[in-house]
Order: structure tokens, then sequence, then C-alpha cells
């Protein structure tokens, strides 16, 4: 009997973990990935993948901390990949496993604070700048300025919606005023508050949603955004565009990271590996809005994203891109401070 009862304990271990490399979880902004293209991973490679959202890097960055086991793979932007890497919340990545990792481009192979993709895998290419209505500014165009957005004409004022993203904004302003992102000074973290209290009485809000509906209500003008939004709300409003300020641009990616408590690494390296192949980062793509990391991706792209200057940048507007840079605690320290200010 005890023989039996080792083989049947044995057996039934077999089985649940043959159960659970069938298994992946996977953690993401919502919205942010096609259900479809989950159901198309599971046909070819029989995972299920469990998706669920959470509201920021902070968040997940906050549960990982607290040793929470929830999650195989969780998307995080650059400057989180830096961070969860340096405190060993991430696992450093066995590229032996991330084959297609050769289909990266050039220009997203060695991102700042990770430079040799030592713990992030890149999913999306993320810019951000000014969205506005072209039918109601003089001529249809706005200068393709910062001053726009923070020293705003009197048509503007009251219209205009700013990101309620700390970094967005201060780096914005920092550039507006040609100063460091990263400074140290504390008198450039001054002259970046006078610029953003100056601008405040302005703004309709701070959000980052509902742009939309406030595109089509008539209440905003102009709003802060990512690309892939004024993207999404072409589609809904034609008269509406992005603008890359001259100043600079705010690029960054969101990369593919595999949590140190991850249940299921071998299913991880597997799905973010079968992400990097082309037609299935660009299904991705297609359905965000975003651009993509991925040599080929961009013959699976639609044709109206193929020639989307959004998308897209055009080659002119390529060196207003600012890749993110990481601040030192200081620096931080200051963004901190110049936050509570502006938003107390």
């Amino acid at each position: 009997m005890k023989i039996v009862a080792t083989v049947v304990l044995a057996g039934m271990a077999m089985m649940q973990s043959a159960q659970a490399e069938q298994v992946l979880r996977f953690g993401n902004w919502p919205g942010y990935y096609p259900v479809e293209l989950l159901k198309k991973f599971k046909k070819e490679t029989g995972i299920d993948v469990t998706l669920t959202a959470y509201d920021s890097d902070a968040a997940v960055a906050t549960k990982m901390k607290a040793g929470g086991s929830d999650y195989d793979v969780v998307i995080v932007s650059d400057l989180y990949v830096s961070m969860l890497g340096k405190q060993n919340l991430i696992d450093k990545l066995d590229k032996t496993k991330l084959s297609n990792a050769r289909n990266i481009r050039p220009e997203y192979a060695h991102p700042v604070g990770d430079t040799n993709r030592d713990y992030g895998m890149p999913y999306q290419v993320i810019t951000t700048g000014l969205v506005y209505d072209t039918s109601r500014v003089p001529n249809g165009v706005l200068p393709d300025t910062w001053k726009t957005f923070f020293e705003p004409p009197e048509y503007l004022k009251g219209k205009i919606v700013a990101l309620n993203v700390q970094e967005e904004l201060y780096m914005a302003a920092s550039w507006y005023l040609g100063q460091d992102e990263c400074s140290e000074n504390p008198q450039d973290a001054k002259r970046v508050l006078a610029v953003l209290e100056k601008q405040k009485p302005s703004l309709l809000a701070y959000a980052n949603d509902g742009v939309v509906e406030r595109f089509q209500s008539r209440q905003v003008i102009m709003n802060h955004d990512w690309s892939a939004d004024a993207a999404k709300y072409h589609k809904v409003l034609p008269t509406i565009v992005f603008m890359y300020p001259r100043e600079g641009v705010h690029q960054y990616v969101d990369n593919f990271v595999i949590p140190s408590a991850a249940k299921n690494r071998d299913n991880a390296y597997r799905f973010i590996n079968w992400m990097m192949e082309p037609r299935n980062i660009a299904e991705a793509s297609n359905f965000n809005r975003y651009h993509d990391a991925i040599v080929g991706s961009t013959q699976f792209l639609t044709p109206e994203l193929q020639k989307d200057p959004t998308i897209n940048p055009p080659p002119e507007f390529q060196k207003r891109l600012k890749p993110m840079k990481i601040c030192s605690p200081a620096a931080m320290a200051l963004r901190d401070k110049v936050w509570v200010k502006l938003k107390g």
C-alpha cells in the first residue's frame, strides 16, 4: 500500500507540474494588449495566459516589493526596468532563451539604465507630445513649440488639458526652458515650478483619460498626450493632429520583464520571445496604435498606420525625440518637491 500511495502521489505531482507548465500570469496596463493575440499564443503553444491589469508602474512595483508573486511577466517603462533591476525584483534575463532579441532595432538595443538589455525586452515605443484640433485654431496650425502649451494665447486658455504625470510635465517644462531635465540645481527646479504655476490657471484639468470626449464636446482644443491616443482620436475626429514640439519630445519604451517571484519562468521566456516575432508584435502595434522596436514589423502594420506620422515620426522630427534619462536621487527629490507644491 505504501508503494502504491507513493506512486499515486508521484503521479499527482507530475500532473500538477504539467498543468503548471501550461500557465502564464501576465500583468499589464488596462486595454494595452489584444486579447485575440493571447488566443493565438495559446493555440500555438498550448499555454493558457491569465491577463491582469494594474493602473501604474508604481502599483506593480509596490506589489513586487511586498513579495507578491502574482505575475510571471509584467510590462514596465524603461525607468522601472532600471529601478526594479537594481532592487533585484526582476530577473536578469537568460538571453539564450530569447533568440528573437536579434530582431530588436539598433536604436532600441541599448536603452539608458539597461544598456545591454539584461532585464527588459521591448514591447511598445511611446512618444509624448501635444494633440490639438486644427479646426479650432487660426489657419489650422499651431506653432510647434512647448511655448504654445505653457504660455498659451487667450483663445486656448481654459481649453487645455495637461497629463497628470509628474515626469512628463517636468521634462516638457525643462526642455521649454532649455534646461537638463535631470538637473540637481534647486534654481532650475524653481524655474520649472514657476512655469508650471504660471500655466496652471490656463488649464482645464490635469488628466490622463476622457480626452476624446472632451474634444468631441469642444471643452478642449489642446491636450498633452501620448502619440497612440492621438492616432485613436483621429479616427473619431479627423481634425485632430499630433505635434512634435521643437524643443524636444519624450520617447520611451515599455518592456517585458520577469518578476523575481515568477512561478512559470519557462513560459515567460517563451511568451517574450514569441512577442519579438515581427508578425506578433505588429498585431499589438495595430491594436495599441503605437510603434514597436522590432525589425520587420512594419510590413505587418495596417496601411493606415504605416503612413501615420504619429506612429512613424517623419525624418525631420527624429532629431526632436529625446530618450528617457535616468535621473539621480537628488534630481528626483527636486521633481517630487515641485510636484507637491504644484498639486498642493
